[in-house]
């Protein structure tokens, strides 16, 4: 499991937390019948036992090389005898050294014939891989496919017959829900923990490029990675992937990939032998409080479309600059994280409803998704408008060149140069660099029309800015003091 840096108390004070949460859940025993515990035991027990039924011991093998060790020689280092014989002592004597080294992991057993899907990290580089069934049978396992993005890897075994865990719908989950982590910590085979869901989509953790976390206080410890994360239907709802720690052990928190996007990983490497992705072909950013009055949004949720691809599914569909995506087949969308997730999870050629609300007015497009091109690197995180005033005075700006053109992919706008840094728009965060493409939606080709249309703003007015920094197309609110 790989390491996470996580800021923690001190341990004195993590033991009298511990101590205070013992004190409250015996409390809450205490308070509660003794028929209602019996009642919850006997819902817990079955589903564990099912579960553990469909959880494998993974033990991968990796050579790493360490370099290598030379015999001592005498003269050895003397160029005189370097010049005569030290190549060719080189080549005969000079040996490597490796490494075994052994990971220990869990999995899930997916299919009755032998399909079981983990972590990515657990079988990660492994030239071996060996799959311990409950039943203690060994097995030597394939890897199928592994798709790092989102830490899902599949290996198959050749056995039948084997009992399969039902997969549960991960987007109907909710925080409080009981859950039990299941896999092997530390080597310790079919060990069960009991928590509860933390939380859900979690995102921009920095573990892996789609993140959609469940996260739960239910203990994951090494070990645990590509076990189950089970509710009380024993249905899997997550497959187990992280922790975030200071010690290397369980600090009360961790991340589960959800099962939604585990089954849709596993199916497409095994179909495919790699991920298939939807796409739609749309450059979004967060919907902050400033751009929320400028949208007409009532709150802060679903994702603001920056940019469309020519020629994309949503290019053909008519989605536009500007349009606020808020739900998508019904689903409402939190954040551009959570619409990038439900994206790339839809099997290309299927027509989903996007609900669009569009200069304040709702509507809905039909959109068919594409598949993902290639070119299409890892999305970098939408950039946040800061807040506070903005106005254009202190700002300098010049024409756009034909070779930043051609760098970014734009025909025209106008690049900033320089900006006071006393000055509100400093402030506000806009920088040298930026090109600024719009205010106030309209087109900004030239430094006359920068000019022009800056000129006519009124002091106290808000204005809108479309900019491109980088790869990033991004709308800036601007408010003055």
């Amino acid at each position: 499991m790989p390491p996470t840096t996580y800021f923690a108390s001190s341990a004195g004070a993590q033991t009298a937390m511990t101590i205070a949460a013992a004190a409250l859940l015996a409390a809450c025993l205490l308070s509660v019948p003794s028929s209602h515990a019996a009642l919850t035991t006997e819902a817990i027990v079955p589903v564990a036992k099912a579960a553990q039924a469909s959880i494998v011991n993974i033990v991968s093998v990796r050579k790493t090389q360490l370099g290598v060790e030379r015999p001592s020689i005498p003269f050895f280092e003397d160029p005189f005898f370097r010049r005569f014989f030290g190549e060719e002592f080189e080549r005969r004597f000079r040996v490597p050294r490796e490494r075994r080294e052994q990971g220990l992991g869990s999995g899930v057993i997916a299919t009755a014939d032998g399909y079981i899907v983990t972590a990515h990290h657990v079988v990660e580089q492994a030239e071996e891989i060996k799959v311990l069934l409950p039943d203690k049978r060994s097995f030597a396992g394939k890897l199928i496919g592994s798709d790092p993005k989102t830490d899902v890897a599949v290996i198959k075994i050749e056995a039948s017959g084997l009992p399969v865990l039902p997969w549960g719908d991960s987007s109907r989950l909710e925080v409080g829900e009981v859950v039990l982590a299941i896999g092997n910590p530390f080597g310790l085979n079919q060990t069960v923990t009991m928590g509860i869901i933390s939380a859900v989509g979690r995102a921009n953790v920095g573990i892996v490029d789609y993140e959609d976390f469940i996260q739960t206080d239910a203990a994951i410890n090494p070990g645990n990675s590509g076990g189950a994360l089970v509710n009380l239907k024993g249905e899997l709802i997550g497959i187990n992937t992280a922790i975030f720690t200071r010690t290397g052990g369980y600090m009360g928190i961790g991340f589960a990939i959800p099962s939604n996007m585990a089954k849709s990983v596993m199916t497409s490497l095994i179909k495919h032998g790699k991920v298939v992705r939807g796409w739609l072909g749309v450059s979004i950013q967060e919907v902050t409080q400033e751009l929320a009055k400028e949208f007409g949004a009532p709150d802060l949720t679903g994702a603001l479309v920056t940019d469309v691809t020519e020629d994309s599914p949503a290019g053909k569909a008519g989605l536009k600059r500007g349009d606020l995506l808020t739900a998508f087949n019904k689903l409402p969308i939190r954040d551009p994280v959570h619409l990038r997730g439900l994206v790339a999870e839809t099997p290309p050629g299927t027509i989903v409803v996007l609900s669009v609300l569009r200069e304040k007015k709702a509507l809905e497009v039909r959109v068919t998704i594409g598949e993902q091109p290639r070119e299409v690197a890892a999305v970098r995180g939408p950039l946040e408008a800061l807040p506070g005033e903005h106005a254009l005075a202190g700002v300098t700006v010049e024409p756009l060149t034909r070779e930043d053109a051609r760098r970014l992919k734009l025909k025209a706008g106008v690049v900033v140069s320089e900006v006071d840094p006393e000055s509100p728009a400093a402030q506000a965060g806009l920088l040298e660099g930026d090109v600024i493409r719009e205010i106030n939606r309209k087109p900004v080709r030239s430094i006359a029309d920068f000019e022009r249309i800056a000129g006519a703003l009124a002091p106290k007015a808000r204005a809108l800015l479309l900019i491109t920094r980088g790869r990033a197309t991004v709308f800036l609110s601007i408010t003055p003091g």
